[in-house]
């Protein structure tokens, strides 16, 4: 059974200062993912943002570094804290999922276009068999690097797009049974 990594559900993902999104579903698939590995014990890492930027909502001590109340991990879970996008990157993820035996992800959170797709691009460049699934995760609107705005449906697609075939196997959840 794939390991499932849920990457950065945190209360401060839920801010109206993180701007417009996609997907509005994302946190109901992934608490049901979440539900379905679990009673199936199959391996789940939470990886939550620990920010070095004094005043944002992932700073020490901060409502918004907690996990939303849906997807706290349970006291066996492994939890992982980043400082960083990339899940891989001063964490020991990568020896924890060796150590295990683990050799396919399947990835779902926020933001599709930061960590969800820099960790996804590690995790692809280490061997890992990844997946991505569309429908658990979401992005932001943003402008593009011309000052173009784009939505975050565009954002999400785009970064989906250069995960896919690459990097990782981009999915729907309905997909994952054959995982």
């Amino acid at each position: 059974m794939p390991t499932l990594l849920i990457v950065d559900m945190q209360v401060g993902m839920t801010r109206p200062a993180s701007g417009a999104r996609n997907n509005p579903g994302a946190e109901s698939v992934i608490r049901e993912l979440l539900e379905s590995w679990r009673a199936r014990g199959a391996p789940i890492v939470h990886v939550r943002h620990i920010s070095r930027t004094p005043g944002s909502p992932f700073w020490p001590g901060q409502p918004g570094v907690e996990f939303q109340p849906a997807l706290v991990p349970l006291d066996h879970e492994h939890v992982v804290e980043k400082n960083v996008p990339d899940a891989f990157i001063n964490t020991g993820l990568e020896r924890w999922l060796h150590a295990r035996g683990e050799t396919t992800l399947v990835i779902v959170g926020v933001s599709t276009s930061n960590s969800v797709e820099s960790t996804a691009r590690t995790a692809g460049n280490l061997g890992f068999t990844t997946y991505v699934v569309s429908d658990a995760t979401f992005a932001f609107a943003k402008a593009d690097f011309d000052g173009t705005p784009r939505t975050a449906a565009e954002v999400h697609a785009m970064s989906l797009s250069n995960l896919h075939g690459e990097f990782a196997t981009v999915i729907g959840s309905h997909e994952l049974g054959r995982v």
